[in-house]
């Protein structure tokens, strides 16, 4: 809540994307920046990966207005979070998560033991 008014005083808002993001644009160049500093305000979890391309472009100054939304092609999915650290995290066959075995090798190794 803070951050849309503090937003809206320092900034101006350029626009939204699909996901309700919001994305603002300083109103004066910042001296150190030589330029005028671009953010987001993200519609819900901040979730950088949400990003869509039209606006991470505008967003890294590579273009100076954003992208028109590209036609949605049937190949094209929708974005899904990043799911690292989460149950729908990959884990290979032989992570401790998965069962923790795995296929042997022709040069299986003998784990260490202290001592020997």
């Amino acid at each position: 809540m803070f951050e849309r008014l503090l937003a809206r005083l320092s900034g101006r808002q350029v626009g939204t994307d699909r996901f309700g993001n919001t994305y603002y644009e300083s109103r004066q160049d910042y001296r150190a920046y030589g330029r005028k500093r671009r953010w987001v305000i993200y519609a819900g979890k901040a979730e950088p990966s949400s990003v869509p391309p039209e606006w991470h472009g505008w967003l890294h100054h590579t273009t100076d207005a954003p992208l028109p939304e590209g036609k949605r092609h049937p190949w094209m999915i929708e974005h899904r979070p990043n799911p690292t650290g989460t149950a729908a995290a990959y884990r290979p066959q032989g992570h401790d998560y998965v069962g923790g075995r795995r296929q042997r090798t022709a040069g299986d190794y003998e784990a260490w033991t202290p001592g020997s």
